[in-house]
């Protein structure tokens, strides 16, 4: 679980290189509960190589989506997918994507969502590479306030 949590936190960090608002080890604890949710209710996959020692080298985390309106398609959530940067570009995301995938499709949901960092270049080319297309846009804009303190991470 520790481990799992530790490719958690440096997915969080990395992703600040991308404009992310979410602090990495101050939502160590969060992490580490989410983790074990995904764990129980079987919706993280994680990645193993044999060097050294059983390593962990990533994990994908998913759910069907949840929400309270009724739409025309039903869908599964990719809310994480990691891997360690020692082993990127060995085929590793794209198993765990596509195990995600069938398991997603197992529990009968008609389409797979996720989300990128929009500046997030090599990511976006993945997910393209692996057939997600826009679908919705978040928009943000930061306003001035003089009461908030900002924290580094």
């Amino acid at each position: 679980m520790e481990t799992l949590t530790d490719l958690w936190v440096d997915l969080a960090a990395g992703q600040r290189d991308y404009g992310s608002h979410l602090y990495a080890t101050t939502n160590r604890e969060i992490a580490r509960d989410s983790v074990a949710h995904h764990v129980a209710t079987e919706g993280l996959l994680v990645a193993r190589v044999d060097e050294p020692a059983e390593t962990i080298a990533g994990f994908v985390m998913f759910a069907p989506e949840g929400g309270h309106y009724d739409q025309d398609v039903s869908r599964g959530v990719i809310e994480n997918l990691y891997v360690a940067p020692d082993y990127r570009n060995e085929g590793i995301g794209a198993a765990l994507l596509a195990a995600a995938e069938s398991r997603l499709v197992a529990a009968g949901l008609d389409a797979v969502t996720l989300d990128a960092m929009a500046t997030n270049e090599a990511a976006r080319r993945f997910y393209r590479r692996h057939g997600y297309e826009p679908h919705r846009v978040e928009l943000e804009k930061r306003v001035e306030n003089d009461n908030k303190t900002r924290q580094d991470d």
